[in-house]
């Protein structure tokens, strides 16, 4: 493991919280498994009286402190529950480089549109909005203000909003940040949670799948919608006299916008295959070099007919593939950050790459492509992982051990 990549972005700290669960045991568990509980069936939450499965977190969110009562949404104390976990990682930069040198770039789709539909059904009742609410809570960008304001942080802090690949995006936003001097470290992620407009919105695209989704399957019909936080501190320093383990990174990210149509990919993957490519290439890697691909994979029959397309031209059928989708849903705008995550616990300890969850029935009309079979352990030091979004936001990133 003596290979030297071009600039990597160093990787300190991580922290989730999303159907796989909260804690380090129970998302390992979860994810050998292929499987949690906390994906489940609900026959409530669509306005045509239709079922769906949901990822649902189930784990107590934290209170959200007095002096940012105004920030008081279930998508911000998800986040809180998440941003957490690299509480430690945060305050160390904070003493090292100064508030006004960490910088905050976060996606989100949904923010905090669930506490807003809550304010509007007590409107219907009463005829008034509940006291505590205001409408900023649902803006895009509350979530970078939040979470700037949570850290007592003074440099750059937005919020990106790419539908399904927004917390994808912050990573080439992140790194050009510090690239430019403009920050030292700066906090990247995203957090979305479940709400009647995100849920109602795809099942009006009869997009959502009625059980659990089965991605690559020739039985596959649709999405299940999920809620998630994901959150890591990025530095172009490699050390961090407190963190064991391998060194992590971001190797390489590529991105592309082929805006075929607003909202189904391009049935060539031509823009899914420029970011795969461009990533490579900003990684100085070749195909050969991953050995793992975390596909975007949202079962619905375009995306798994273009994406296997795109990953056989230019990956072949030599490397594994999964999507995680069927363990946590997809999360919209925290989709990306997941994915980042499951790949950062299968770098940081060692873990079997996650199997391909459906029912077997492997699409005989797909690209062949690797899926990934139970036991398969990664045999190369790099990960590449998807997300595409509506408009053909497309994103890839490469992430992998980094060897000075």
């Amino acid at each position: 493991m003596n290979t030297k990549y071009p600039s990597p972005v160093y990787i300190h700290g991580c922290g989730f919280n999303s159907a796989l669960g909260i804690d380090v045991h129970t998302i390992h568990h979860r994810l050998g498994l292929g499987c949690s509980p906390d994906m489940h069936l609900v026959s409530n939450r669509l306005n045509n009286g239709g079922e769906t499965v949901i990822g649902e977190v189930t784990s107590s969110l934290p209170s959200m402190p007095e002096r940012l009562k105004q920030y008081d949404t279930r998508n911000n104390r998800l986040a809180m529950s998440a941003l957490a976990q690299i509480e430690e990682n945060v305050t160390r930069a904070v003493a090292k480089y100064g508030a006004d040198r960490v910088a905050v770039v976060v996606g989100t789709s949904t923010s905090g549109i669930a506490d807003g539909e809550l304010a509007l059904s007590e409107q219907l009742k009463s005829g008034e909005f509940p006291n505590h609410y205001h409408y900023q809570v649902q803006e895009v960008g509350n979530l970078g203000e939040f979470i700037a304001d949570y850290f007592g942080l003074e440099g750059p802090a937005y919020t990106v909003s790419t539908a399904c690949s927004s917390s994808g995006r912050v990573f080439l936003s992140a790194r050009r940040l510090l690239k430019a001097g403009l920050a030292d470290a700066v906090i990247v992620g995203g957090a979305d949670s479940i709400c009647q407009l995100t849920l109602n919105g795809f099942n009006g695209l009869e997009a959502l799948s009625s059980s659990l989704c089965n991605p690559f399957s020739a039985n596959r019909n649709g999405i299940n919608i999920g809620e998630a936080a994901a959150f890591m501190l990025l530095s172009l320093a490699a050390e961090d006299s407190e963190e064991q383990g391998p060194r992590i990174a971001l190797l390489g990210a590529g991105d592309s916008s082929d805006a075929h149509h607003i909202s189904a990919p391009h049935p060539e993957g031509k823009g899914a295959v420029e970011a795969m490519q461009k990533a490579l290439a900003d990684a100085g890697m070749t195909a050969d070099d991953i050995g793992y691909i975390n596909a975007h994979g949202t079962a619905t029959p375009l995306n798994d007919a273009m994406e296997s397309k795109a990953i056989c031209q230019v990956f072949a059928d030599r490397v594994p593939v999964s999507s995680t989708k069927p363990m946590t849903g997809h999360t919209l705008g925290a989709a990306s950050a997941v994915e980042a995550a499951i790949c950062w616990h299968i770098l940081r300890y060692g873990l079997l790459l996650p199997v391909q969850t459906n029912d077997g029935e492997v699409d005989p009309e797909l690209a062949p492509i690797q899926l990934v079979a139970e036991g398969t352990v990664l045999a190369k030091n790099a990960i590449l992982s998807n997300s595409f979004a509506f408009g053909g936001n497309n994103i890839s990133l490469i992430f992998g051990y980094a060897n000075d």
